[in-house]
């Protein structure tokens, strides 16, 4: 098959593929005449790789995985081990940055005068103090 048909047989575009033999992930046929072609073996390397990503490896960590034994379970728990923690160390800031957000909100939603908590939170300081500094920048220029 073509390259354009391996990307639609594996759900990516075709600079996926390109990417992903730039970076040795997958291998680039040699052209004898023509285009390229590629195998099922190609196919299923590309669907490896895929599916390695969506349980949130990263490429070099599909690397790594596609190039084990299969026998090698150490090693692949290993990896596997490593994925996980990382991904509760994600889940843990994803948390607390949730649990930050949530109380700004619900700050906000207060029928309080004053400015809202998000904006001073996250906005630009007090519009006061930044006029002198305009200024000064003005006067220096």
């Amino acid at each position: 098959m073509k390259i354009g048909d391996l990307a639609k047989a594996g759900g990516v575009s075709v600079e996926t593929i390109r990417f992903y033999q730039r970076r040795g992930l997958l291998p680039e046929p040699p052209r004898a005449t023509g285009a390229r072609r590629y195998g099922h073996a190609d196919l299923e390397r590309l669907r490896s790789i895929r599916a390695a990503q969506t349980a949130g490896f990263t490429l070099e960590e599909a690397a790594v995985l596609l190039a084990l034994n299969p026998e090698n379970r150490s090693a692949a728990r290993a990896l596997a081990e490593t994925r996980i923690a990382a991904i509760d160390e994600r889940i843990a800031t994803l948390r607390a940055m949730r649990a930050a957000l949530h109380n700004l909100a619900q700050d906000c939603a207060r029928d309080e005068p004053g400015p809202c908590p998000i904006i001073t939170a996250f906005g630009s300081p007090v519009q006061e103090s930044a006029k002198p500094a305009t200024k000064a920048r003005a006067r220096s220029v």
